[in-house]
């Protein structure tokens, strides 16, 4: 039945439904974890095997995240294209394609990585595609600060895949993101309140206010400079991680500084497509740092 249910509809709108430059971040960010995991060269296999279930699992809780809010996203101008509410796919098509994908990730997690792995991804996509989307979203202004453990565990999970085991390097790559995520997301919800207030999905800049949230997103942006030193702190990386992280981190700082000084409607979206590359770069740093020769990194 789920094949022939597949078969009926296009694989662009099954991709649609996948947010994939989301899931490239995170299969990015789980990549990084299992390459700090090891001295040396991931092991081939688990760089295949890992990357493909867990970029598998973030792409079926996201096929679940479209059905659950498909109409919060029929009334919201930013999502009202989705194939959802376009009518391009119905509910039925996307609940086999995200249980085929979540299934199909277990399976090759479980067999191909280790159990560990497919638990704590396991737990990600509940946490993400469940606990998020159906009772935090529309529960609490503080949302995304408890649903963000979710999307910070990539790199726990790519370490995870190597070790077989919870270190607290990987628990310092999981408290980045998950710092990181608050003042990602509400930059996009200062920019979108209007259309959270009109799906009635209590975003903070919707219950608080614009000028509240600007606060927020500058407390834990100092908040995320700091534990950004982390990973240098504790020997984890050397200089280069250092120098480039610090860079970047002015940057959102900056950012968060110009939103708490400026009523300008674009900044806020400025700052959220900043926020994804200080991500990706930050995690480019890691891994450039932990491949360079010692005499280069000079870790402390």
């Amino acid at each position: 039945m789920t094949t022939q249910v597949l078969s009926q509809i296009r694989v662009s709108h099954l991709l649609a439904v996948c947010k994939l430059r989301v899931v490239s971040l995170i299969v990015f960010t789980a990549i990084v974890g299992m390459a700090l995991a090891t001295p040396g060269i991931v092991p081939l296999d688990i760089l295949f095997w890992g990357s493909l279930g867990i970029g598998m699992a973030a792409s079926g809780a996201a096929a679940i995240n479209h059905l659950l809010d498909a109409r919060t996203d029929g009334v919201m101008l930013r999502t009202r294209n989705r194939p959802l509410p376009q009518g391009q796919l119905n509910e039925r098509q996307v609940l086999a394609f995200a249980m085929l994908l979540a299934g199909t990730s277990m399976l090759i997690l479980t067999y191909f990585v280790n159990p560990l792995t497919a638990v704590l991804t396991f737990f990600s996509l509940i946490g993400y595609a469940v606990i998020y989307t159906v009772f935090l979203k529309r529960a609490t202004p503080q949302n995304i600060v408890i649903g963000g453990a979710a999307g910070a565990a990539p790199p726990l999970l790519g370490w995870v895949a190597v070790t077989g085991e919870v270190h607290a390097f990987a628990l310092v790559l999981f408290l980045i993101i998950f710092v990181w995520t608050p003042p990602h997301f509400w930059a996009l919800a200062i920019y979108r309140r209007h259309d959270y207030a009109a799906a009635d999905v209590p975003m903070l800049p919707v219950t608080h206010g614009p000028r509240y949230t600007r606060w927020q997103i500058l407390f834990y942006s100092i908040i995320l400079c700091l534990v950004c030193l982390l990973p240098w702190l504790i020997g984890m990386s050397g200089l280069v991680y250092l120098a480039g992280s610090s860079v970047l981190n002015l940057g959102f700082l900056g950012y968060a500084v110009a939103l708490l000084r400026s009523d300008n409607e674009a900044l806020p979206m400025r700052m959220f497509n900043y926020s994804i590359l200080h991500l990706m770069m930050l995690f480019a740093f890691l891994l450039l740092d932990h491949y360079l020769p010692p005499s280069l990194t000079l870790v402390s």
